[in-house]
């Protein structure tokens, strides 16, 4: 093992869009940042060829300080036409260009363990290097928290897999393919494994699957559509009904808000739909809603589905678009008894003004603070608000001599966590 008596203020581990805008903000104001990961992994490797982003390009720009690193120019400088929906890889391409511009000693490697030391925290990397850090904000994005439901845990990778273990679903052209779930992800990878091929069908338990206008006001004239068009579209663009939109596009808001409302309208912000684009490529495919898969058992090589209604299919494969769910217990970097300390609900960390947890000076972006700050910290589009209420917190703390946000805490209580965060 390396050691390292190096420091920095602050250290962030994930380089994915929230990673990133969280960086170039701290660091133009000055803040020693330094930021770990392979700049758009998740994007590269767990989203299929072919794709689009659902978000539109408007909501798509991953945030800079000086707004000069946007989607739009990237595509100028690179003469790339306009495409609507935006293709993955010009949002991959354009991530690591912003990655290069904002943060170009960007370290690749990966943070292996994390604990709380006297300095704040001791950040161990893959390599074995150590050094240590004031504070650490987590943006390692959803990569973790794939979601496979135990009736198929069992099951080989053969015949069983998540749409998270695909970069590229034409390895499927031939086969007979069974996709459950109904959002996104389940549809669209749906049409993708058509169009290469592969003779595949939907299953859902949604009695229908939900597609998301392009219009506020269907059915009124475009001049009416017009004059309303301020209205009808949020400064944040949630890709979810409108009105629901409005009331989830102020997270500093939606943080003090009831519970059951919160609950409530993060239901209506993420529920399984898909984007209407995507609606003509999808004709062609057999769609069996209001059913799901009770069990699976290989049969030979292959795998026998029994679905609710008492029907069977023979399929080569399952694919689960079923989605990802929240768990922070799952990041396995960090050390058993510091990810036990932090206060979580429903595996979201509970978190305080400037996305910190109840462990001083570590700090949670991206979905996982969507427990907290809602449905907006999905969304790249989030990145905006997220990287700039994070800076101004870090960079008001630092200048006040504090190290947290957290005011009731005891001024031993930082010993105490210490000696509770070892290995």
């Amino acid at each position: 093992m390396r050691q390292n008596a190096a420091s920095c203020h602050v250290a962030i581990v994930g380089a994915g869009p929230y990673g990133l805008a969280a960086a170039a903000h701290l660091r133009a104001q000055n803040v020693e940042t330094r930021i770990f990961g392979e700049p758009m992994e998740f994007w590269k490797r767990h989203m299929p060829r072919g794709m689009f982003l659902r978000s539109g390009a408007h909501a798509s720009s991953l945030a800079d300080p000086h707004n000069r690193l946007g989607l739009d120019r990237y595509r100028s400088l690179h003469g790339i036409p306009p495409a609507k929906p935006v293709p993955i890889e010009h949002f991959v391409g354009y991530g690591e260009w912003f990655q290069q511009q904002a943060v170009p000693d960007l370290d690749r490697r990966a943070v292996a363990h994390l604990a709380a030391n006297s300095h704040g925290f001791r950040v161990r990397l893959a390599d074995g290097e150590e050094f240590h850090a004031g504070r650490v904000v987590v943006a390692t994005g959803i990569s973790p928290f794939a979601h496979r439901p135990p009736q198929f845990a069992d099951l080989p990778a053969s015949l069983v897999s998540h749409s998270f273990d695909h970069a590229d679903l034409r390895g499927f052209a031939g086969q007979r393919v069974a996709v459950l779930g109904a959002g996104q992800s389940a549809l669209e990878s749906a049409a993708l494994l058509h169009e290469a091929g592969t003779d595949v069908e939907v299953i859902a338990r949604a009695p229908a699957t939900y597609m998301i206008p392009d219009v506020a006001y269907s059915g009124l004239s475009r001049s009416v559509r017009h004059l309303l068009s301020p209205l009808a579209r949020p400064p944040f663009d949630i890709m979810g009904p409108r009105f629901v939109s409005w009331l989830i596009a102020w997270p500093r808001l939606f943080r003090h808000i009831p519970r059951p409302l919160q609950n409530f309208l993060t239901a209506r912000a993420v529920r399984p739909a898909g984007a209407s684009w995507l609606a003509p490529r999808l004709t062609p495919i057999p769609i069996t809603a209001g059913r799901t898969i009770l069990g699976a058992k290989p049969v030979g090589s292959r795998l026998r589905l029994q679905l609710t209604d008492g029907s069977k299919r023979i399929v080569d494969h399952l694919l689960l678009g079923t989605g990802y769910r929240v768990d922070i217990s799952r990041y396995s970097f960090l050390a058993p008894a510091l990810g036990q300390a932090v206060r979580t609900r429903e595996g979201y960390p509970e978190l305080a003004v400037g996305f910190e947890s109840s462990v001083p000076g570590l700090h949670f972006v991206g979905t996982p603070a969507a427990g907290t700050f809602g449905p907006v910290c999905r969304f790249v589009v989030g990145t905006s608000y997220v990287a700039r209420e994070l800076t101004r917190h870090i960079s008001t703390r630092s200048r006040n001599g504090h190290t947290s946000s957290h005011r009731t805490a005891k001024p031993e209580s930082r010993a105490t966590l210490n000696a509770s965060y070892g290995d």
